[in-house]
């Protein structure tokens, strides 16, 4: 589609939207002068599409009453974008999955033009996505949903969970965010169980209740972030604590986030985190462009050492 055509339906879908914008407000979303905007809503009305134009200073073009637009009208990004979104959904570990894709594709075909419809199909039969996932996913999507709207209303739930030896308890928790990360789903807030952050997996959430409590999320509160951190500094059979010889910024770069969490010193930037596996977290350490030195454990050091070792090929690997 022609960059001028979309510019035109997008007009048509910001007048649907909105119902009623100056034309000083279109032309800076379009980021055009209010001349091309003109020349937008007269092809508009060329295509039957009744506009009323309001007259004067702070005049506005909006839809004629009782005029229903077609449901709806994509783009050909927007089109794939909704056919990729479809098909990660399948993979994201959310209960009735497939039914509700199949469902939602079909009414997209309805409204669509055979090219388009094409196009879509094509995504959908020769695009594969790696999306691991675990057997174990919700029972349904009523946490998902529940959780995920009290977090946009920053509202407290009352939530019953189940831990992994299957005893159950209750909690007030303050959901700050959702994220997705290893095949699960996780809710990442505040527990005033335990009064302090916490993540949930969504597959053990028994039921969810709302509570007239509001509550505040941190700024620039990021769920992917805090849930990588809170997995990556779960206790394991090894504390680990390094010094990393560059700054924080190149540190935040170049380290996973899952070896743990970063923080400045006078020395360079120390990196606290847990393991199970030395020698997995010494061949991290190794990829890392800058020089580093092993704080603790001293089995970590023996593992870095034994590591270079087999990298300058003194020992078979």
């Amino acid at each position: 589609m022609s960059r001028p055509t979309t510019r035109v339906l997008t007009v048509l879908e910001l007048l649907q939207t909105h119902g009623r914008m100056s034309g000083a407000e279109l032309a800076r979303r379009l980021e055009v002068d209010r001349r091309t905007v003109r020349r937008y809503v007269a092809a508009l009305e060329a295509l039957g599409i009744p506009l009323t134009a309001e007259r004067g200073r702070d005049g506005a073009y909006l839809l004629a009453a009782g005029f229903k637009l077609p449901p709806m009208m994509f783009t050909d990004d927007e089109a794939m974008a909704l056919a990729v979104g479809l098909l990660a959904a399948r993979g994201l570990g959310l209960a009735e999955a497939a039914p509700a894709v199949a469902s939602a594709q079909a009414k997209l075909e309805r409204v669509m033009p055979a090219p388009l419809k094409r196009r879509v199909r094509a995504v959908d039969e020769t695009v594969r996505l790696d999306l691991s996932r675990s057997p174990e996913t919700p029972r349904d999507n009523a946490a998902l949903t529940a959780l995920s709207a009290a977090a946009q209303a920053r509202q407290r739930v009352r939530l019953s969970y189940a831990s992994a030896e299957h005893e159950e308890t209750e909690r007030d928790f303050d959901p700050y965010g959702l994220a997705y990360r290893g095949g699960r789903w996780y809710v990442v807030g505040h527990c005033h169980l335990r009064r302090e952050p916490r993540s949930f997996r969504l597959d053990r959430v028994r039921s969810v209740r709302s509570l007239d409590v509001a509550f505040e999320r941190p700024p620039d509160f990021d769920a992917l972030t805090q849930l990588t951190v809170s997995v990556a500094m779960l206790p394991r059979a090894h504390a680990v604590e390094v010094l990393l010889q560059t700054d924080l910024e190149a540190a935040r770069r170049e380290v996973f986030p899952g070896l743990g969490v970063l923080e400045r010193a006078e020395a360079g930037v120390v990196l606290r985190g847990q393991t199970d596996d030395l020698r997995w977290f010494a061949r991290e350490l190794a990829r890392l462009p800058f020089d580093f030195q092993v704080r603790h454990p001293t089995a970590l050091g023996e593992a870095v050492t034994a590591h270079a070792r087999r990298l300058l090929g003194h020992e078979r690997v």
